[in-house]
């Protein structure tokens, strides 16, 4: 797991780094070849997401999301965006690469961990498909799981760091 990645775990909700880490030491065991898992993005503020938002609408470029701030699992650190690192040095995003040779595309073996894992992936979505993104939407908690979207997120309470107090 590369610094930038541990670095980006880091900010995520408390309640997912563990899981996250796992996933992406999942993924690089499975990746045999010459391509690694890293986050390039985790937890992002309500004003960088309104800054995402306004990309091709308000500023110049492609539409990048759909959400406005407060309405990205981002925002509460329960979403993750992947690359693959290629040799250490090269971003991909490409999803039929398979680096390793086993068959499978890398890309899609990381998919397949994240789901054992819980996690929706932004390429399984019927519009507007994001497959760099993946986001937790169950939270397992003492009394049992519990179903997240941002609707219910936004209205709940926060701790002094800010995350939300499940």
């Amino acid at each position: 797991m590369d610094k930038v990645t541990l670095e980006r775990i880091q900010k995520l909700h408390p309640l997912v780094r563990d899981e996250v880490k796992q996933i992406i030491k999942e993924c690089d065991e499975a990746l045999t070849g010459r391509a690694k898992i890293r986050i390039t993005q985790g937890l992002r503020s309500f004003e960088e997401q309104e800054k995402l938002y306004a990309i091709g609408r308000i500023t110049s470029g492609k539409k990048v999301t759909n959400a406005k701030a407060g309405q990205s699992i981002h925002n509460y650190g329960l979403a993750v965006d992947i690359c693959l690192m290629i040799d250490g040095k090269t971003a991909s995003w490409d999803t039929v690469k398979d680096w390793d040779n086993d068959k499978v595309a890398d890309w899609y073996e990381c998919v397949k961990i994240f789901a054992k894992h819980g996690w929706d992936w932004g390429g399984n979505w019927k519009t507007f498909k994001d497959l760099p993104h993946f986001e937790k939407k169950t939270i397992p908690l003492k009394k049992g799981l519990t179903k997240t979207s941002w609707r219910i997120l936004l209205k709940m309470p926060r701790d002094q760091q800010n995350y939300v107090i499940f």
